[in-house]
């Protein structure tokens, strides 16, 4: 397995990306939202001359929600499966719409590069407080009569919670453990080594525990951007790229007196420099915490950005960007 890092990017893609607003999550919509995406890693490419090799990871939170909503509609004629087999069914179809438009797109361009996607596996701790207390949203907003058709016998540890002021709408939240090891990333290594662009790690991968001598599944949601900086730093990617729907980080974001982020140098006091622990109170946190990590395991750069201005954010012109 290769070492270096001069040559490796993993670019991070929001599930929310794949379903935007107002939209209601059709598989046409999904596709057509990811060919967009793909044209802008396509563009890079053709800047780059292909210098670089490219991992793509994704996340699936509306996607594993509407998933497990069929499941449990359904479970009167077939049985419900757990949340972390819903989680390998999302990692199959957004990996294959990712699959099939880059490679189209690269066809397309008359590029010379194959795309392929490998179903992953990310080991989670057994005791990790997350599992006593599920923060993580995932899927639509709901009504009473739904929330209570979604909890009558539990598959998954699920809590519903008020969304909207008037009380009348729900969220389904479930544990989001922190990932230990992506199980597969000298396999992932290999096939980038091999000139392959991989899909992986969807949705943060598939949390399984170590028991023993055997492997097994748990139920919950691993954030996609700290699985993505588990997998860049394990196959010693140079830059991790966490794109968003937003130009980058914010202090005070949505206030007044907000103010853009350009750069973070990873040094000393420079928690209170930038107010990071503001930052990690919001959305935005897991991709604060992500791009710090990556830099103190050895990685070059982090860039949190848009996906509409990927090329100038990797050309250093737009979204905020972390160093040592």
């Amino acid at each position: 397995m290769s070492n270096s890092r001069s040559d490796l990017i993993v670019f991070a893609i929001g599930g929310n990306a794949l379903i935007r607003s107002g939209e209601k999550g059709t598989f046409e919509e999904q596709y057509h939202n990811v060919q967009v995406a793909v044209r802008q890693i396509v563009d890079f490419m053709k800047r780059d001359n292909c210098r670089n090799k490219i991992v793509l990871t994704h996340g699936n939170g509306p996607q594993v929600g509407a998933t497990l909503v069929r499941h449990r509609l359904a479970d009167n004629y077939y049985p419900a499966l757990p949340l972390y087999v819903c989680i390998a069914e999302t990692q199959g179809f957004i990996g294959y719409i990712i699959e099939q438009a880059l490679q189209d797109e690269l066809d397309r361009s008359n590029m010379n590069k194959h795309v392929t996607t490998l179903l992953t596996r990310v080991i989670v701790d057994s005791n990790d407080n997350a599992f006593l207390n599920p923060t993580k949203p995932i899927g639509e907003t709901f009504d009473d009569e739904m929330t209570e058709v979604l909890l009558r016998n539990e598959i998954v540890q699920l809590r519903k919670v008020r969304v909207v002021s008037d009380g009348t709408k729900y969220k389904l939240l479930v544990p989001s453990p922190n990932p230990i090891t992506i199980i597969n990333y000298e396999a992932i290594r290999a096939l980038v080594d091999a000139n392959f662009i991989v899909v992986a790690c969807g949705g943060g991968g598939i949390p399984v525990m170590k028991e023993k001598s055997n492997t097994l599944g748990v139920d919950g949601v691993i954030d996609k951007d700290l699985a993505s900086e588990r997998l860049a730093t394990s196959i010693g990617a140079s830059r991790l790229v966490l794109l968003t729907n937003v130009d980058g980080i914010y202090r005070n974001y949505g206030k007044e007196n907000q103010e853009f982020i350009n750069t973070v140098s990873i040094g000393s006091n420079f928690e209170q420099k930038i107010g990071l622990r503001d930052l990690e109170s919001g959305s935005i946190g897991p991709k604060v915490q992500a791009s710090i990590s990556f830099i103190r395991n050895g990685g070059k750069e982090a860039i949190v950005c848009s996906l509409q201005h990927l090329s100038d954010a990797l050309a250093g012109i737009s979204g905020t960007h972390f160093f040592r």
